[in-house]
């Protein structure tokens, strides 16, 4: 009972916009069923060789790049809820008509102009999550919408499998876009500017710095696009591995994706309240998350028990659920030095440049070389971006003066 009270009071304290724009967010990615399946979509139903299905991830991250600076560019010109409102009511028709184009140059298109439609929202999200939440409630709000995020994840691929197995990967796209256009609608009843309480408005600075020359949140950005890199292969090699090497099913893949949703779903809230309140800062407790993911990789290499399929995503889970959080944060925090919506621009912009390079060079990694070596790769990426946060650590923490 003490435990189940603990995990509730990690939830006292979040504004109402908060819990409307984690609802709308849990409506929306319960729908996510395209993406997490979308490397076996290419492979099995197209018949896609995993070269161009590599090409097809490397359009959805150019796309992805391209909507999180049009997103961060709009958040400041006509606000967050426009842009937001705009990405999910257009999104969702997207999806419904996507899934006509089978040609490889048409599903590169199709997605390119799908994801920059879909990650224009990203951005301005951050920014509507920084303007309805308290200051000392920032973190924890993000940890919330990472909860609905996570929790409709966690339903979306478990859903995704069964749709699949009984009436076809077509299915996934009607379900993604009828979601995505609920969301939207739902956030007209709810968030509208004249419904909406603004809790921490943005500081106006008098000479703000520019996001692309504030050195110190560039090689933050370039660990996060490193972290973000080894991270998407949970979403293309990792569901191939599975499958090829351990012969999954896709119901079987789905449950294994399911249940990074599930422990976040029980787990994140209490455990980032509780490390809030440790003396650890924002960067250590990201290098201790980028470390456990990375650890994760090397564990596929130990044994060939398809246990260890199991206690690889639990770690990586746990490394996700320490990085994202206070990586976010901390892109929160460094913003107020200049406009938010170019400084979340960027942040988002980052892990785009991961979906252009993570999907297309796992792949091609594991065709060239095997398994083995891209684990083994990923391992040592995750060492390099633990270097570069140490550097950001060393340089915006406050330095202690020993008498």
């Amino acid at each position: 009972m003490k435990i189940i009270l603990q995990y509730f009071k990690s939830f006292s304290g979040l504004s109402k916009e908060v819990w409307w724009l984690g609802f709308i967010t849990l409506i929306n990615r319960s729908g996510a069923m395209v993406i997490p399946f979308l490397s076996l979509y290419l492979t099995d139903s197209l018949d896609f060789s995993l070269q161009q299905a590599g090409w097809v991830m490397t359009s959805y991250g150019l796309g992805s790049f391209l909507g999180a600076w049009l997103g961060g560019k709009l958040c400041d010109q006509i606000g967050y809820y426009k842009v937001i409102l705009l990405s999910l009511l257009l999104t969702g028709v997207s999806f419904i008509i996507i899934q006509y184009f089978t040609s490889f140059w048409s599903i590169c298109i199709s997605f390119f102009f799908l994801i920059a439609i879909a990650d224009m929202a990203r951005p301005a999200f951050f920014v509507a999550l920084s303007a309805y939440s308290k200051p000392e409630n920032k973190t924890r709000s993000l940890t919330f919408i990472r909860l609905a995020i996570n929790l409709g994840f966690s339903a979306g691929p478990a859903i995704g499998g069964i749709i699949i197995a009984s009436i076809g990967y077509y299915g996934l796209f009607w379900v993604d876009g009828i979601t995505c256009i609920i969301a939207g609608i739902v956030m007209t009843q709810t968030l509208h500017p004249k419904k909406a309480k603004i809790l921490d408005k943005e500081v106006i600075v008098d000479n703000p710095t520019e996001a692309h020359k504030d050195g110190i949140y560039i090689l933050f950005l370039i660990a996060l696009a490193l972290f973000g890199f080894i991270f998407v292969q949970h979403f293309s090699t990792i569901p191939l591995y599975y499958k090829e090497i351990h012969h999954l099913s896709e119901q079987k893949i789905g449950l294994l994706l399911a249940l990074n949703g599930a422990l976040i779903f029980f787990t994140e809230m209490p455990l980032i309240a509780y490390l809030e309140k440790t003396k650890v800062s924002k960067i250590s407790n990201v290098i201790w998350g980028f470390a456990l993911t990375g650890i994760s990789f090397i564990l596929f290499l130990l044994t060939p028990w398809a246990g260890i399929l199991i206690i690889g995503m639990v770690i990586a889970t746990f490394g996700e659920m320490v990085a994202f959080p206070f990586g976010n944060a901390f892109a929160l925090d460094r913003s107020k030095k200049g406009k938010q919506g170019a400084y979340m621009g960027l942040y988002t912009m980052a892990f785009s440049v991961s979906h252009i390079f993570g999907h297309n060079s796992g792949m091609q990694l594991i065709n060239n070389f095997g398994y083995d070596f891209t684990w083994i790769l990923m391992f040592l990426i995750s060492v390099l971006g633990i270097f570069l946060l140490y550097i950001v650590k060393r340089k915006s923490e406050p330095k202690t003066i020993v008498n």
